[in-house]
């Protein structure tokens, strides 16, 4: 087994953009993400909660979830986002 990992959903503040993306390191990669030092597109519209995350025991498993999700159509990820969160509430005081 690998290194642990997580693929992870950011919304902006209003709940109308999403970015997906993976990590080894949610809780530093969410800070990163918060200080505009991660990537490029949540950085210019203020995606920054944490809406959505799986948590896989190894980070390659992560990649592929977020290839596969960024195929999805919107509205399917706000589906899978909405079953484990319906009020889409800021979650990463939940990381486990």
């Amino acid at each position: 087994m690998g290194v642990p990992g997580y693929f992870y959903m950011l919304t902006n503040h209003k709940r109308k953009l999403l970015y997906a993306g993976a990590t080894k390191d949610l809780r530093k990669r969410l800070v990163l993400h918060k200080t505009g030092y991660g990537a490029r597109f949540p950085k210019r519209y203020g995606v920054d909660v944490l809406v959505y995350y799986e948590k896989f025991p190894d980070v390659h498993d992560a990649f592929l979830r977020e290839k596969q999700i960024k195929n999805w159509h919107k509205e399917w990820k706000w589906n899978l986002i909405k079953t484990k969160n319906p009020n889409l509430e800021e979650l990463s005081d939940f990381i486990d």
